[in-house]
């Protein structure tokens, strides 16, 4: 019937914003900690260097991503482009797998080669430092992804937390190896950093596998929308077929409205422009399709209430 949307568009300026902000934080502690290892030796502080190497990567994809997904809809993307974000994502998972890989490979080869640290206690403060940064940056993204709805910008905040984990470990163990003289500590940590990497690949896959195949909106929100139809069933109108998926920062509503046979169509098309209306309201980012029927039909269907699934 009618179509009721909130673009969404506005909000990606500000991803952006966020997106070039990680870039900038990925480019500074690279920095800083490529100087940690040059003045240690360490090949824990190089595995963490190269996880801030793939951040930058993976920022400035985050960066294309948020850009195509602002493009407003054409004829051949009636939608939008919303999903774009995704190939972010995924992006952003093979390469964290990746990294794991060459940290993985140079640490079995120092486990092999033990070999004594230098300047250790400044090495460590300088990567000290990054991971603050890093840690300031990954909180701002994380309430800017869920605020915005963005997986891009919620996967490039965990990663970098998980930056700050790995760089936190990587600092004690570096740490024990100066107290202890025990050389072998820093190939196992950065071992112990590739698996910790892996996991967190893996899990930004899963999580853009489930966007792609276009799952519903959450419980919670479709429950907001069930508690805005039940008004109007006192006036003898029935909700069916309601079907709801993601994309990106989108959220996408569609459903029957059926309503009296003796209703006009006038009135019939008013109070599905008023539904529309009040979804768009509670849940923003949304475009709300609807279709009309005569309730008398409902019998057809089996059911009068709401079909929950996502499609």
């Amino acid at each position: 019937m009618g179509n009721a949307a909130t673009v969404g568009t506005a909000s990606l300026p500000k991803a952006r914003t966020y997106a070039y902000l990680s870039v900038a934080a990925s480019i500074l502690t690279l920095a800083l900690k490529l100087v940690a290892y040059w003045l240690t030796g360490s090949v824990g502080l190089l595995s963490d260097a190269a996880e801030s190497l793939i951040n930058l990567a993976a920022a400035l994809v985050a960066v294309w991503a948020l850009t195509v997904a602002g493009r407003p809809p054409d004829a051949k993307h009636a939608y939008g482009h919303s999903k774009a974000e995704y190939f972010a994502s995924a992006t952003e998972g093979l390469l964290i797998l990746l990294a794991a890989v060459g940290i993985g490979a140079t640490a079995w080869e120092r486990l092999l080669h033990p070999q004594p640290l230098v300047n250790v206690w400044t090495g460590l403060a300088i990567s000290g430092a990054a991971a603050v940064i890093n840690g300031t940056v990954a909180v701002m993204l994380l309430r800017a992804g869920r605020r915005l709805r963005s997986i891009t910008l919620a996967a490039d905040a965990h990663h970098l937390l998980t930056d700050v984990w790995t760089t936190g470990g990587v600092l004690i163990a570096v740490g024990l190896v100066r107290v202890t003289g025990w050389f072998i500590l820093d190939p196992l940590v950065a071992i112990i950093v590739a698996v910790n990497i892996v996991w967190t690949g893996l899990r930004l896959l899963r999580d853009t596998a489930e966007g792609v195949l276009d799952t519903a909106i959450s419980e919670p929100d479709q429950q907001v929308i069930a508690e805005i139809l039940e008004p109007y069933r006192v006036e003898g109108v029935a909700f069916h077929a309601l079907r709801t998926r993601v994309a990106g920062q989108r959220r996408f509503i569609a459903l029957h409205i059926l309503v009296p046979g003796d209703w006009t169509v006038q009135r019939g098309h008013a109070l599905c422009e008023e539904v529309e209306a009040k979804i768009v309201a509670a849940l923003p980012k949304s475009t709300v399709d609807t279709h009309l029927e005569p309730v008398e039909e409902s019998v057809s269907w089996g059911d009068e209430g709401l079909d929950r699934h996502g499609g």
